[in-house]
């Protein structure tokens, strides 16, 4: 319950993004803010700034910023 209530405070790009990361977090760990970007028709950095919300929120996926190299990276696990 505390997630349906969390999501109720993100935009619609936060609900996207973290949904994209419940479905495709079943059967990867590691995600690139371009990749992510590519499939959901967003920018690398609208991404990026629209993860911090998720970061800092209380949700059902628990997000990491986990590298640089080529682009951010995310570690996500579900």
């Amino acid at each position: 319950m505390s997630a349906t209530v969390a999501t109720t405070t993100l935009t619609d790009k936060q609900q996207r993004i973290l949904q994209y990361l419940r479905e495709e977090g079943q059967t990867k760990t590691y995600f690139k803010s371009r990749l992510i970007a590519d499939d959901l028709d967003l920018t690398a950095k609208e991404v990026g700034a629209n993860m911090r919300a998720i970061l800092s929120s209380d949700h059902d996926v628990a997000v990491e910023k986990w590298g640089y190299s080529s682009g951010t990276t995310w570690k996500v696990s579900v």
